[in-house]
């Protein structure tokens, strides 16, 4: 199961766990779509590609909630 991390890891943008404005990577690095242009949709982590992240429904939103845990890395 993915984990919907609460906001941009380079401008700590919030990215609720419905935001269509997030775009994760395959080690589900995120970022906000401005950061995600910015670097050209390539994560610099680990150079993978950064995609929209599903929006996971409602009633499994409540049995599976999103992660609170922000990672913040502002990039130079």
């Amino acid at each position: 199961m993915l984990i919907l991390r609460p906001g941009c890891e380079s401008c700590d943008r919030d990215l609720p766990a419905d935001s269509a404005d997030a775009l994760i990577c395959s080690f589900e690095c995120t970022f906000c779509r401005a950061c995600a242009e910015r670097l050209h949709r390539r994560c610099p982590n680990c150079a993978g590609d950064l995609v929209r992240r599903p929006i996971r429904p409602p009633e499994a939103l409540a049995r599976h909630p999103a992660s609170t845990l922000r990672v913040h890395r502002p990039l130079a």
